[in-house]
C-alpha cells in the first residue's frame, strides 16, 4: 500500500473530469507527457521483450531487423508487406495498453486511476482500428484477458527471438556507457518476469538482484511525490533520440 501523497496534480484533476472514450487522446497526452513520462518510456522499452518471446513475432523481427514504433501511415506501409496474423497484431497492441499500466502500478509515483487506464485503452484501440486490426475487444477487461491468455499459450523459446532480445538489450546498455555491461544485463533481467526470461533464453536473476532493482525503482517513485508536477510536456519527438543520434526522417525508418 502506497503512503499518502503530498503531491497534488492538476493534470490528474483534469483527467478525472474527462470522458475516457470521447477524450482518450487528451488523457493519453496528459499521462504520457506530464504524469508518467519516464514510466511510460521505460515500460514500452521493456514491452518489446515480450513480443520477442512469441516465436511467430520474434523470428520475423529477427529476419527484418524491425524493432521500433512508427507513425501510423509508415507502420501500415512497413507491416503490410508481411503475413502477420491478426492475433499477433492484437497482442503487440495489447502490450502498449497494459505494460505502462503495470509498470506504473509497480514503480510509479502513484497508481493509475480508472480514467487513465480506460483512456489509454481506447486510444490504442482506435489506433489499432485505423491499422486494420480486427476483433479488438470492446472492454478493457476482455483485452487484458486476451493479453494474459495469449502469453500463456504462445510464450516459448526461439533462436530468432533470443537474438532480437540480446540485440535490444545491448542497444539499451549502449545508452549508458558508464554502467558495467554485466551489471546492466542483470538489472534488465531483474525487471522481467520468469516466464518471459525463460522464453528469451535469459538467465533468471537472484532474489537479491530482483529485490535491489525493484527497490531502487520504487524509491525513485516515492521521491517524485516530493517534487512539483511536470510543468512542460515531455515529448518523445522533441530533440535527438538515442536510437537516432544524427536525427531521422519518417520515410527512412524501417527496413529497406
Amino acid at each position: 500500500m502506497l503512503p499518502a501523497m503530498p503531491r497534488r496534480s492538476p493534470y490528474l484533476e483534469e483527467i478525472l473530469r474527462l470522458d475516457p472514450v470521447a477524450d482518450h487522446k487528451r488523457i493519453m497526452h496528459l499521462v504520457v507527457c506530464y504524469e508518467f513520462p519516464f514510466d511510460t518510456t521505460r515500460s514500452l522499452e521493456m514491452a518489446f521483450f515480450r513480443t520477442y518471446a512469441v516465436p511467430a513475432i520474434g523470428e520475423r523481427l529477427d529476419s527484418t531487423r524491425e524493432f521500433a514504433l512508427r507513425a501510423l501511415r509508415r507502420m501500415n506501409q512497413i507491416h503490410g508487406r508481411f503475413p502477420i496474423a491478426n492475433e499477433d497484431f492484437m497482442y503487440v497492441l495489447s502490450n502498449f495498453v497494459f505494460e505502462p499500466v503495470r509498470w506504473t502500478d509497480r514503480f510509479g509515483w502513484r497508481r493509475m486511476v480508472e480514467n487513465e487506464k480506460l483512456g489509454i485503452f481506447h486510444c490504442w484501440r482506435e489506433i489499432g482500428r485505423r491499422m486494420g486490426i480486427t476483433d479488438i475487444p470492446e472492454r478493457y477487461e476482455d483485452f487484458e484477458r486476451f493479453n494474459l491468455d495469449y502469453e500463456r499459450e504462445r510464450f516459448r523459446y526461439s533462436d530468432g527471438g533470443h537474438r532480437v532480445a540480446v540485440a535490444t538489450r545491448e542497444m539499451f546498455l549502449r545508452w549508458f556507457p558508464w554502467l558495467p555491461r554485466p551489471l546492466g544485463r542483470r538489472a534488465i533481467h531483474a525487471i522481467l518476469d520468469d516466464p518471459l526470461l525463460d522464453a528469451l533464453g535469459f538467465p533468471r536473476p537472484s532474489a537479491a538482484e530482483r529485490r535491489a532493482v525493484e527497490t531502487a525503482l520504487r524509491l525513485r517513485g516515492r521521491a517524485l511525490r516530493l517534487f512539483p508536477p511536470q510543468r512542460a510536456p515531455r515529448l518523445r519527438t522533441a530533440g535527438r533520440r538515442r536510437s537516432y543520434p544524427r536525427g531521422w526522417r519518417l520515410e527512412e525508418l524501417g527496413p529497406v
